[in-house]
């Protein structure tokens, strides 16, 4: 099906909290549902790079200067035009609100752990931290940064998960779990 069904778009949006598996769920959705996909994280990252700063300086840093903000979201608005998408992000939801929009949880600790494993595996280049706390100190100063930011620009709480359609934790299911129920409910979703 696609294009608009009952105001419904064929775009799945996946927020959700550091380290949740939100590319890596948006990835395998994606590829088994053959639809394009789009990532404000790794867009973020490129400008991050661009500036010659890390995630962490970049949000930092957005927090004085909303346009990388408005620069990201612009991307995410206009990848939202499409159908038949996958987007991970955590304005997406806000952006394109005709989406199936999911919010995938973890505990900032465990988050941590998983961010700081996936460094050391050089599968987060643009990140850097001296250890596990580190990172947890990290995670917890960039949340709470995008949560001030996106109340100050878009009047939202990224923290507030009642707009969501589905909401998993994912600190025990694998991958392919996950993605499946986002699938199934994505589904079940478009035929209601």
């Amino acid at each position: 099906m696609c294009g608009s069904h009952m105001g419904k778009k064929t775009i799945i949006t996946i927020a959700g909290d550091l380290g949740s598996g939100k590319s890596s769920n948006a990835d395998k959705i994606a590829g088994l549902l053959d639809y394009s996909r789009f990532s404000s994280g790794d867009f973020m990252r490129a400008v991050a790079q661009r500036h010659g700063m890390t995630v962490e300086e970049i949000n930092e840093h957005a927090e004085e200067h909303p346009e990388i903000d408005h620069e990201v979201d612009n991307e995410v608005k206009k990848a939202g035009e499409k159908e038949k998408l996958v987007i991970d992000s955590r304005t997406a939801f806000h952006w394109i609100p005709e989406s199936f929009k999911v919010y995938l949880k973890l505990d900032p600790k465990l988050a941590a752990a998983r961010i700081y494993e996936q460094m050391l595996q050089g599968q987060r280049i643009s990140q850097h931290a001296d250890s596990i706390d580190h990172m947890y100190e990290q995670t917890v100063r960039r949340k709470e940064s995008e949560r001030k930011r996106y109340l100050a620009l878009y009047g939202f709480d990224s923290t507030d998960t009642s707009v969501f359609d589905l909401i998993i934790d994912t600190a025990t299911a694998p991958l392919e779990k996950v993605s499946e129920k986002i699938i199934e409910e994505y589904q079940r979703w478009r035929d209601s």
